[in-house]
């Protein structure tokens, strides 16, 4: 299975005023981490829509276990897996460490999205193309 990390420091802005890391920030650096995993594994977000004529790869549900809080200055680990696919969808889990400790899991599924052939003011979900699918199951 592919796996990708990336280590990141939290930065002033990333902090509420209790200095603790503003939990949307959180929610940004997975999305990116998303992005990045895609583009380390050969596919880029905009190849990916480019490629099959998709409008986007938009998510539609994401949720997070907040477990240790990161501040200004901490260095963080997130290492980021597709754990599944299914047609047209895919779940990514975002594991983030502040060093061997697990601070945060969260979860995210993302659907392929493109105009619909009938009606193409619509949008429709499209199937997974099978290289990205064998890519990130078999690594």
């Amino acid at each position: 299975m592919f796996v990708h990390r990336r280590d990141v420091q939290i930065q002033w802005g990333d902090c509420d005023p209790a200095n603790i890391v503003y939990y949307p920030r959180y929610f940004e650096m997975f999305d990116d981490s998303t992005s990045i995993m895609f583009e380390a594994a050969g596919f880029s977000k905009q190849d990916i829509v480019r490629k099959y004529g998709l409008v986007g790869i938009p998510m539609v549900d994401t949720r997070a276990k907040f477990y240790i809080p990161s501040t200004h200055g901490d260095w963080i680990t997130i290492e980021s897996r597709v754990e599944s696919f299914k047609r047209s969808s895919f779940e990514v889990t975002h594991k983030v460490y502040k060093g061997e400790r697990l601070a945060i899991e969260a979860f995210e599924t993302r659907v392929l999205v493109g105009h619909d052939p009938a009606d193409p003011a619509r949008l429709k979900s499209a199937p997974v193309p099978e290289e990205i699918v064998e890519k990130f199951l078999k690594g």
